[in-house]
This record gives structure tokens, sequence and C-alpha cells, in this order.
């Protein structure tokens, strides 16, 4: 049964703003010579999963990769939202894990080690411009998108090795603190993004 996912993307990684692993589509290393890790947010605003319907919920992808992303060996983990159901986690796992095909899929080949996934309070305020991601006392950033004096966001473009590409919008995290899963990083003035996404599989 088919499934699709649509809404808002927030990214926060341990990258000096902007990441060089995206702009290269993973040929470069991370600006740390030691690991990249990244704290990915979805807001789904629309989204049904083998008849279910998650509209309205919230999930992060935690992970944890060598500076060179392209080598493999990625250690991943997801929270969804407090207010989902059991069998909406479920088939959030399906996706997320690329059981169902479609972009996550496309992650597979990178995965080392899948750390599990968990429930817990996720809030995503943002007014179109400025976010601010809070994930109980695990995850905590903010960050802002670039704009041109038109309104329009400044954008990377033919970023076919992420799964919220291929255009992705410049959004700098002013100041970042993520320690779930046993993954961890803190900062300010470090990369992030911020976009629609759609997937479906």
């Amino acid at each position: 049964m088919s499934w699709n996912l649509a809404g808002t993307f927030y990214e926060n990684c341990s990258c000096d703003a902007i990441c060089p692993c995206t702009w290269s589509n993973l040929a470069h290393k991370a600006t740390r010579d030691d690991f990249c890790r990244f704290a990915l947010a979805f807001d789904v605003e629309n989204g049904e999963i083998e008849g279910v319907d998650v509209s309205g919920r919230l999930f992060v992808m935690i992970g944890d990769t060598p500076p060179n992303m392209a080598e493999g060996n990625w250690r991943v983990g997801v929270i969804v939202d407090d207010g989902a159901n059991e069998e909406q986690v479920g088939k959030f796992g399906r996706v997320i894990s690329g059981e169902l095909g479609g972009p996550p899929a496309a992650l597979g080949p990178f995965l080392g080690e899948f750390l599990g996934i968990e429930q817990g309070p996720i809030t995503i305020d943002s007014d179109g411009k400025r976010h601010h991601i809070k994930v109980g006392e695990l995850i905590d950033y903010s960050g802002e998108r670039v704009t041109l004096e038109s309104g329009e966001q400044v954008t990377l473009t033919n970023i076919v090795a992420h799964p919220a590409g291929p255009t992705l919008g410049i959004a700098p995290v002013s100041r970042s603190q993520v320690n779930a899963f046993g993954v961890g990083f803190s900062g300010e003035d470090l990369s992030g993004f911020s976009n629609p996404f759609a997937w479906s599989g």
C-alpha cells in the first residue's frame, strides 16, 4: 500500500554553516575532524501511511556519522511526538527505516546501527522565517531562514544525497544543544536548513 508525507523540514548539524557534506553531495567531509552529527525535524502537515492518517505528527531523526558521510556506518535514532498513537509510531518506523521505499530507503546503504524509535514531547515553533525546535530536555535549537529583500529564500539546488532535497533552503542555527540516543553536540552559528518536503513510496 502506498504512503505519502508532506510538510516542513528543519535541520541542524554539527558543521559550521554551511555543511560541506550537503553541498558536495557527500564528496567532502564535515568541518569537524572526528564526526558529523545531526538532528532533522519534520513537521508532517499532511500524511498517510498504509491507510493510517499521520497528519499533524512530528518526528526528529538524530544521527552520528563519520566526518566523511559516504563511508557509511551511520548511527540513527528517531523520536516521534508523544501525541502519536501506537499505530502511527509503528507506521513511521516502517517509513523511516526505509522498509516502505521512498527517500528514506536511499539512506539504507549508509546505515550501520539503528538506535531505535522512541516518543517524547516535541514542539516546533515557526513564523515562516525563524524557528525553534525542542524535544523535551534532549534537543533544543533555533534557526532562521536566509532570504533576499523580496522575501524569497536562498537555496542550494541539485542536492541528490539528502532526504529533504533536491532543493534545500539555507537556515543557519544560531544556537544548538543536542543529546539523544548517546549522540551529542552543541554550539552557535552551526549549519541548518529549512524548507518544504514531500515524500512518497
